[in-house]
């Protein structure tokens, strides 16, 4: 189903894509640095499962209806950006996005919620995966869905792996952070206008048919 030559080239392509900086791994490394490897493994796996959710829609063709409709596009970008300039504008004015102090951390479950609620209300993956993962489907070497779905757990399960290793990464700069807040401040504004600016462009994203 996944001819070698396909796979190697649809590997390379994911790999510049997830390693791309966003909010999704601007979340992963800031978890790292706040509370460890859990807490970023937790919200890379949540942006995770947010890229086969965006798979799932588009193999149902649901990613369809929301482009070609303007209510359900503008909906979904509505609430997508609103939720990524609060993020941003949260990290701005309590400063806590990046934090060593222990009444900061978040709870697990809320740590993989927010890693998940980033991915699936931003519509830009869902658009994405639709645009990119046909690219290397054929309905010569089997079911157009089942490949859709393959590609799409690949997708995933490189953007769960590779936040993991750059939150972890992060994880052992939280010492040297710690004893200067400065720089963990500015790693806070730094977060904030990155979610902001991720807001914005999802509010500037036109639909195409």
């Amino acid at each position: 189903m996944f001819p070698l030559d396909t796979l190697a080239a649809y590997l390379a392509a994911t790999l510049l894509v997830v390693l791309a900086p966003g909010p999704d791994n601007i979340l992963a490394i800031s978890r790292g640095l706040s509370q460890g490897r859990t807490a970023a493994a937790l919200s890379s796996i949540g942006a995770g499962l947010g890229i086969m959710c965006h798979t799932l829609a588009a193999t149902l063709g649901l990613t369809l209806v929301i482009q070609t409709s303007p209510l359900a596009f503008w909906a979904i970008k509505i609430v997508g950006a609103a939720y990524l300039l609060w993020l941003g504008w949260k990290a701005l004015t309590s400063r806590n996005l990046v934090s060593f102090e222990p009444a900061a951390r978040q709870p697990l479950p809320r740590v993989f919620a927010t890693g998940l609620l980033s991915n699936v209300l931003n519509p830009k993956p869902g658009l994405f995966v639709l645009a990119f993962i046909p690219q290397f489907v054929s309905a010569s070497r089997g079911p157009v869905a089942g490949q859709m779905l393959g590609y799409g757990a690949i997708f995933a399960v490189l953007t769960a792996l590779i936040f993991t290793l750059l939150g972890s990464s992060a994880a052992r700069l939280s010492r040297w952070l710690s004893v200067r807040p400065r720089a963990a401040q500015t790693l806070n504004v730094g977060a904030g206008l990155a979610f902001i600016a991720s807001g914005v462009s999802i509010l500037a994203l036109g639909r195409r048919r």
